[in-house]
C-alpha cells in the first residue's frame, strides 16, 4: 500500500499543496512549525478519523475558513481508491469515495493504513490512561467502520448518560413523578451503555491480544538485555470479563457484567455526577517483567517500549494482509543512536516510508530516496507553508521565492 497523491486545501498552515508521491522513502524536511507535521498528520486523519495532535477537529482548519479538504489516492495491490475530506471547523464532516459521497467519514476506514511514530508516543508509556486508549481505539479503528461506529455511538451514549447523572440527584431528592422519569430513562442509558461499551471493550481486547506476541518480539528485538514486555488490559469494571489465553472476549459476557456492575454503584454515581465505570475508565498496563512501566521504566527502556508498540502495530497490519504507509515524524532526533539504527533497519522494507526531520543529519545513514522542503512565507503578516523542489543543505533557511514550486504548490519527487 502506498499513497500516490496528497492533495490539501486550507489545512492548518497549508493554503494549498498536492503532491505526487511514489513507494519507497520520501524525507521531509524543514524547522519546526514550519508545517512538516501537517502533511503526516492529514494522512494519519483520513486513516483513522482523528488527530494524534488535538483532540477537536477546528484546529486543523485553517484560520478564517470554514473547512479544509484532504484528498488521498491509494493504491494497494493494484487497486486504485481516492478518498475525499472535508473536515469542517463546526458542524458534521463530509467524505467521498471515488467521488461517491460517503453517507459518514468513517466509510473511509479501511481505504488507508498508517502507522504513525511521533515524539508523542512517549506518552503511551508514561502518560495518562487516555493516551492508552487512544493508541488502542486506533488500532480498532483502522480495522473498518463498524467497530468504529460502536465507539462512537458509545461516546454519544456516554454523553447522555453523564449529563443525566448531573441532574439526577436534585430530581430524585424531589421524588414524585421526576424521580420515577429520571430512574427509567437512567435503566434506558444503562442499557445502552452496557451494550455498546461491551462491543468496545471486547474489540480493544482481541486487538491487544494479537498485538501481544509482535510487540513482545519487537521489544526484545530493541532491548535484547531487559526483562520480557507484556500487554494486559485493565478494565473497570474487573479482571473477570478477560477472556482465556487463546480465546477472544465475549461481548455478551462483558456487556452483562458492566450492566450488573453500573447497577451497583448507581448511587455512587449520581451522588457524583459521573459515569464511574465503561471502556472510557479503562487502561492498558505495558509491564517489564512483573512492574508496570509507568513510573518504574527508565528513560530508554520508555522508549523502547514505545518503539516496540508502533513496530509491534506494523507487524500486526502486515499479519493481517496490509503493508502500512509507515511515517516517522521527526522522531530520528529523539532517540540514541542504537535505537535510530534499530528504526532504520525494521522500516528499511516498507512499501512506503515518509520522514520528516528538521535537521537533514538525523536520518541515519543508508535511508535514500526523495526528499522535500518545506519554508514558511510570511505575507503581510499571514503565514503559509509551501513546497520547495530545491531542499537547501540548510532546511531552515529563509524562503526565496524563485526557489519555489508554482502557485498551487505542486511537486513531483
Amino acid at each position: 500500500m502506498f499513497v500516490r497523491e496528497l492533495h490539501l486545501r486550507d489545512f492548518r498552515s497549508w493554503t494549498q499543496v498536492d503532491l505526487e508521491l511514489a513507494p519507497g522513502p520520501v524525507i521531509i524536511t524543514g524547522r519546526n512549525g514550519f508545517g512538516k507535521t501537517n502533511l503526516l498528520e492529514a494522512l494519519f486523519y483520513l486513516s483513522t478519523m482523528r488527530s494524534h495532535r488535538v483532540s477537536s477537529d477546528a484546529p486543523l482548519v485553517r484560520s478564517s475558513r470554514s473547512s479544509a479538504m484532504v484528498t488521498v489516492t491509494v493504491e494497494n495491490a493494484g487497486r486504485e481508491l481516492t478518498a475525499a475530506l472535508q473536515i469542517n471547523a463546526e458542524g458534521a464532516n463530509k467524505a467521498w469515495l471515488n467521488t461517491a459521497p460517503q453517507r459518514r467519514p468513517r466509510d473511509l476506514l479501511g481505504v488507508l493504513r498508517t502507522v504513525l511514530f511521533a515524539p508523542e508516543d512517549l506518552l503511551l508509556v508514561r502518560g495518562d490512561p487516555g493516551d492508552r486508549r487512544r493508541f488502542v481505539d486506533e488500532l480498532v479503528a483502522q480495522r473498518g467502520p463498524r467497530l468504529a461506529a460502536a465507539r462512537s455511538d458509545y461516546d454519544k451514549v456516554l454523553r447522555q448518560r453523564s449529563a443525566l447523572l448531573k441532574t439526577a440527584g436534585a430530581a430524585l431528592r424531589r421524588g414524585g413523578s421526576d424521580a420515577d422519569s429520571v430512574i427509567s430513562t437512567l435503566d434506558v442509558w444503562d442499557s445502552q451503555l452496557a451494550d455498546l461499551g461491551g462491543q468496545v471493550t471486547a474489540a480493544r481486547i482481541d486487538v491487544l491480544a494479537e498485538l501481544q506476541p509482535h510487540f513482545a518480539a519487537s521489544y526484545s528485538a530493541i532491548a535484547p538485555h531487559s526483562r520480557p514486555a507484556t500487554l494486559r488490559y485493565r478494565a473497570s469494571v474487573g479482571d473477570e470479563i478477560l477472556p482465556p489465553a487463546g480465546e477472544t472476549a465475549n461481548v455478551e459476557a462483558i456487556a452483562t457484567t458492566l450492566l450488573s456492575r453500573l447497577g451497583e454503584i448507581r448511587t455512587k454515581e449520581i451522588e457524583r455526577g459521573l459515569s464511574l465505570v465503561g471502556p472510557h475508565r479503562d487502561d492498558v498496563d505495558l509491564v517489564l517483567g512483573d512492574d508496570i512501566a509507568k513510573g518504574f521504566a527508565s528513560h530508554g527502556e520508555s522508549w523502547s517500549l514505545a518503539l516496540a508498540l508502533r513496530l509491534g502495530t506494523v507487524e500486526l497490519a502486515r499479519a493481517e494482509g496490509v503493508e502500512p504507509v509507515i511515517m516517522l515524524d521527526d522522531v530520528f532526533a529523539e532517540l540514541d543512536a542504537a535505537r535510530r539504527r534499530k528504526l532504520a533497519e525494521f522500516t528499511a522494507g516498507a512499501e512506503q516510508l515518509l520522514i520528516t526531520a528538521a535537521v537533514a543529519d538525523d536520518i541515519p545513514e543508508g535511508i535514500g530516496g526523495c526528499r522535500i522542503g518545506v519554508v514558511m512565507l510570511d505575507e503581510d503578516g499571514v503565514r503559509r507553508s509551501v513546497l520547495r523542489t530545491d531542499t537547501p543543505d540548510d532546511p531552515g533557511e529563509s524562503a526565496d521565492t524563485s526557489d519555489l514550486s508554482d502557485s498551487s504548490d505542486r511537486i513531483t519527487p
